[in-house]
């Protein structure tokens, strides 16, 4: 969610404005961009100004995609301009919330770590991990920053390891371990003289380098495209030669699942799903110079969707609801195996 450029060479401000006059364009898209105008805002330290922007989201009529983000990021946001008090009601309601995205639990986690609130970040931390990863067989690659800064808030509690510490040594990947990375005395190591010891610091900090560099270069998912029932029949009634691609929508919503069950029993990583709507397709359309006719444009309209941060992982979290829009659990809808 965060930029990563520098402010020497990005004029936040001016994005943020882009950002902002984008969004009255794509209404559709408003959430993920003005969380990205936020970001720019509060690299641009105008903290206040990206409160506006998170008061905007959540006051505005219509749903969020993702609420309890929005409102981790504007608890993170306040407490670093003052507002501690407003931004511990907010973590304590988005706790309560039971989200079941790892991001607004990090986004608490970290806030309140960052803050030297180490025992509570600590239960944070644990809370989402219990929610999203009991009985998971293999964690997606989101849920892995909580249960690493788990164990780095743990190590620095100077707490003995747990069955969630071993986890977070299973999927750390780096030569060094997360327990030197995350041992409390490396400060010391800074200021010493000892050329042993500093060249062990430069061997961890190049080891936490390569995983942040690995993180960012992660692709974004291999994504499907999904139309919900109205979209699909609005689509279909203005360009009904596209029925060869949707015979119908159950058959539609049958392919998807299947197509990303094969594509993962395959071993390809990063699966997810983007949800396409008439006016945002007939707009890539036009920005490609094509016709919506062109069946060709679907898979490229899916791509360009998830390049834009719009995509949500599959298979949802246990106990999520499905991503069909159904209301039902995901397990007992297109994720039951014996349906």
């Amino acid at each position: 969610m965060r930029p990563d450029t520098s402010a020497e060479y990005v004029d936040h401000n001016a994005e943020a404005a882009r950002l902002e006059r984008t969004a009255g364009l794509y209404p559709e898209d408003a959430e993920h961009l003005l969380l990205q105008a936020a970001a720019h805002l509060e690299l641009a330290d105008d903290r206040p100004r990206a409160s506006t922007l998170y008061d905007r989201l959540l006051a505005g009529g219509t749903p969020l995609e993702n609420p309890f983000l929005v409102r981790a990021l504007k608890a993170a946001n306040l407490w670093e301009y003052g507002h501690e008090a407003e931004a511990r009601a907010i973590i304590e309601g988005v706790r309560a919330g039971a989200p079941r995205d790892p991001a607004p639990w990090v986004i608490v986690a970290e806030a309140l770590e960052s803050h030297d609130e180490l025992e509570s970040a600590q239960a944070a931390f644990t809370e989402g991990a219990v929610l999203l990863l009991t009985d998971v067989a293999e964690p997606p690659y989101a849920t892995r920053p909580l249960v690493i800064g788990r164990h780095r808030v743990r190590r620095m509690l100077g707490l003995p390891h747990d069955d969630w510490d071993t986890l977070a040594d299973t999927l750390h990947s780096s030569p060094v371990s997360l327990d030197e990375l995350h041992d409390p005395k490396r400060v010391w190591s800074l200021g010493s003289e000892d050329p042993a010891e500093l060249r062990a610091e430069i061997s961890r900090l190049r080891a936490e380098l390569g995983s942040y560099r690995e993180a960012l270069s992660r692709p974004f998912p291999v994504a499907v495209l999904h139309w919900p029932a109205d979209e699909l029949t609005e689509l279909l009634a203005a360009y009904p030669s596209l029925s060869a691609e949707y015979p119908s929508h159950g058959e539609h919503l049958a392919t998807i699942e299947a197509s990303l069950g094969e594509l993962a029993a395959s071993g390809t990583p990063n699966l997810g799903i983007v949800t396409g709507t008439v006016p945002s397709y007939e707009a890539f359309s036009a920005s490609e110079g094509a016709s919506p006719t062109d069946a060709s444009l679907l898979p490229q309209y899916a791509t360009t969707l998830a390049a834009r941060g719009l995509a949500v992982a599959w298979p949802p979290q246990r106990g999520s609801a499905c991503w069909c829009g159904s209301g039902r659990v995901y397990e007992e809808c297109h994720g039951d195996a014996s349906a």
